[in-house]
């Protein structure tokens, strides 16, 4: 492999990357999420699926992964925990019996209703600490950032794919 005169631009301070300003922006919001999620018995893990279920009536396998960012092997051992606990109920699609559906129980419904407060209190404080303000536009960065970078995956693999 033959290697290029050129020098490459150095590469960015390791602290300073986009990926790891996310991470640890991420960790320190979850710092605070946690110890109340294992106060309630749950992983951050089961509360994004529960939360996930919580918004809607009955959901797919496939598009409760894409809402919670969950691999499919992680979240069929959550539903199969959250199953066994008796949070979560699973039902054929009435449309194609091979499709799965999932549903929170009733007992699913009174865990999201006992944690949901304390994870709004949680919100509240970081709001009073971080400003309001700056969490709405650090929302709508975010969701800017996320929706730029899937259009251009996706005009990507258009192009490889008509290549």
């Amino acid at each position: 492999m033959a290697r290029s005169k050129e020098r490459a631009a150095p590469l960015r301070d390791f602290e300073h990357s986009l990926p790891m300003e996310l991470l640890k922006a991420r960790e320190s919001a979850m710092a605070r999420f946690r110890p109340m999620l294992r106060d309630h018995g749950l992983t951050e893990q089961q509360w994004r699926v529960i939360r996930a279920l919580a918004a809607l009536d009955r959901i797919d396998a496939g598009e409760l992964a894409r809402r919670s960012f969950l691999l499919a092997p992680s979240l069929t051992r959550i539903l199969q925990h959250l199953e066994g606990e008796k949070l979560v109920t699973r039902s054929s699609d009435a449309r194609d019996q091979r499709r799965a559906v999932f549903a929170l129980t009733p007992s699913g419904k009174k865990l999201f209703s006992q944690v949901a407060p304390d994870s709004e209190a949680l919100y509240a404080d970081i709001e009073r600490e971080f400003g309001i303000d700056k969490l709405e536009s650090l929302y709508a960065l975010l969701a800017e950032f996320y929706q730029t970078l899937a259009t251009a995956d996706i005009a990507t693999e258009d192009r490889t794919a008509t290549g």
